[in-house]
């Protein structure tokens, strides 16, 4: 199988951002830099609480084929051991069965690489939940047995969502690896080939922009009618939606932000861009996140720096709804990259 791998994950590196606590201390100025920023607790007329979840996110391990360089999670193809179990995914199917809770959004790693993968999206299917897969495209075309996920997605009506940093192949491999942007073209015309992104199939595949550097996105409906005119004309291909999202300062963006002396002009950008307009949509109020391990968090951002939710309904083992709603979703300094300008989530722009 090949491996697109720009450079190690940070936990393999040993590279002292992989610890959790240690980002949380350098966001809030008790690490490396001084803390010039105002909490971000402080920007909140209240506290930040749930309405009734619509997507439970499941992140089905962190192991990947690529290794990018600004990958939240830290996934890779050393993270063999983080993967969700069989039985984290029963014990999920049983509280889906129980819980009118609408969709299902699968993330990682690569998802795909998880060995139930399949059966956990049939299993939803047959529980009448609406299934997003997030893919990273390459996956599709790095070894045969992954050629036919098209046919796979189609067969179930899975919402594809694939990141696709630039529509040339500079940009987006520098920031994914060499050769991404080449296999992704042609995992994208895969996806086309079987109905996805094209008019009356029904079939949708969403692409995701973030930008390669310390700088907030653009408008996504600009970004969006850009993709779309430059990947048809260049590639001849189609795709429903662009999602813009801001790239947070966690992980190996943290790291980049810090390495490269950019940390507190981003940070800077992201407290004065604070949009209070955004407070109502944002993700972690109508989202649950679900570790590889079973643990629960307010969103995915959140499942990365380790701050599980604020309710004695911790994990998948001891799910229950009427004391997850009653909880305070966690915030952190981090939360300024959601709120910033128009805002961002796992489905793009918060306000228009």
């Amino acid at each position: 199988m090949s491996v697109k791998q720009r450079s190690q994950t940070l936990k393999r590196s040993h590279n002292p951002f992989a610890d959790s606590f240690y980002q949380l201390r350098v966001l809030n100025g008790e690490e490396m830099v001084g803390n010039t920023f105002e909490p971000f607790f402080g920007r909140l007329t209240e506290p930040l609480v749930p309405v009734y979840p619509e997507v439970l996110q499941v992140n089905l391990g962190k192991l990947c084929n690529q290794s990018c360089a600004h990958c939240h999670v830290d996934a890779g193809p050393d993270r063999k051991d983080e993967v969700m179990s069989r039985s984290t995914m029963e014990k999920i199917l049983q509280v889906l069965a129980v819980h009118p809770i609408p969709a299902v959004d699968i993330t990682g790693g690569a998802p795909e690489m998880n060995p139930n993968f399949r059966w956990f999206v049939e299993e939803c299917r047959k529980l009448g939940k609406k299934v997003t897969n997030r893919c990273n495209l390459t996956i599709i075309v790095s070894h045969p047995k992954y050629r036919d996920l098209p046919v796979f997605f189609a067969q179930h009506d899975v919402h594809v969502v694939s990141s696709l940093p630039y529509f040339t192949r500079l940009r987006t491999d520098s920031q994914r690896g060499e050769g991404v942007f080449e296999d992704s073209i042609e995992a994208l015309k895969l996806l086309n080939e079987v109905g996805y992104g094209k008019e009356g199939s029904g079939l949708n595949l969403d692409l995701v922009y973030n930008p390669s550097g310390a700088f907030l996105p653009g408008n996504q409906s600009s970004l969006e009618h850009e993709f779309k005119t430059q990947m048809l004309r260049r590639y001849s291909i189609l795709f429903n939606r662009l999602y813009v999202i801001t790239n947070l300062p966690i992980s190996r963006f943290l790291d980049y932000l810090i390495e490269s002396g950019n940390y507190k002009e981003y940070m800077a950008a992201l407290v004065e861009a604070f949009n209070p307009a955004t407070i109502n949509g944002l993700m972690c109020r109508y989202t649950l996140s679900v570790g590889w391990d079973g643990r629960l968090y307010d969103c995915d951002f959140n499942q990365m720096l380790n701050l599980g939710v604020d309710s004695p309904s911790g994990h998948i083992d001891t799910f229950d709804l009427e004391s997850l709603m009653a909880r305070r979703i966690v915030v952190n300094q981090h939360c300024y990259g959601c709120t910033a300008g128009a805002g961002s989530s796992c489905g793009g722009e918060i306000t228009a």
